[in-house]
């Protein structure tokens, strides 16, 4: 059984981005020892169109083949024109309003997301699964989230988009490792109790 993954930067208040989403300002975090460790340890978490200028397009995959990700999510790249931002991935988008994918290596997921996701957690393959988010594709797949690796930037928000856009229930995770950076970054992984 493949694991599915949601690997996401956040504040240390939890959230994932502003009140529209924007978290364009958690990228000034990325700085030298931080990106060394995101080539090193998730270099398939860097979106392609990023791989490219840093000169590590040709970096193997570590331990995703496939990316699931939200409309909201998505639409930061096709804003920029990019309809495959991990052309280095299997691309799934969860979206109820996008009909058609404007690019063949992304699949839409219309309707039971869940039920994809069991698939797509039940094939064989060595490689698990990158939820890159947003916070209701997220909320949805909470019970089949397996591991977290959340990324705390250093920055209190107040308010904002939640990790997890679902309603309540406690879920418990068991911490397996904690790196802290120089920067103030904290990189805390975690994976389901059973």
């Amino acid at each position: 059984m493949r694991k599915l993954t949601y690997f996401i930067a956040c504040s240390i208040d939890g959230f994932i981005g502003g009140p529209d989403g924007d978290a364009s300002f958690m990228v000034s975090f990325v700085d030298e020892e931080f990106m060394e460790f995101l080539k090193a340890e998730y270099p398939e978490t860097l979106p392609t169109h990023g791989r490219r200028p840093l000169g590590i397009d040709d970096l193997p995959n570590k331990r995703f083949d496939t990316i699931i990700q939200g409309r909201a999510s998505y639409d930061l790249a096709l804003k920029e024109g990019i309809t495959s931002p991990y052309a280095h991935l299997r691309e799934y988008v969860a979206s109820r309003t996008l009909t058609e994918s404007p690019d063949p290596n992304v699949e839409i997921i219309s309707t039971d997301l869940v039920g994809r996701v069991r698939e797509l957690k039940a094939e064989d393959s060595a490689f698990g699964i990158y939820l890159c988010g947003g916070a209701a594709v997220a909320g949805e797949l909470v019970d089949e989230v397996d591991e977290l690796v959340i990324k705390t930037y250093p920055v209190i928000m107040g308010t904002g988009m939640p990790m997890f856009a679902s309603g309540f229930q406690v879920s418990e995770f068991v911490p397996e490792s904690v790196r802290t950076f120089g920067n103030g970054v904290v990189v805390r992984t975690y994976r389901r109790k059973h």
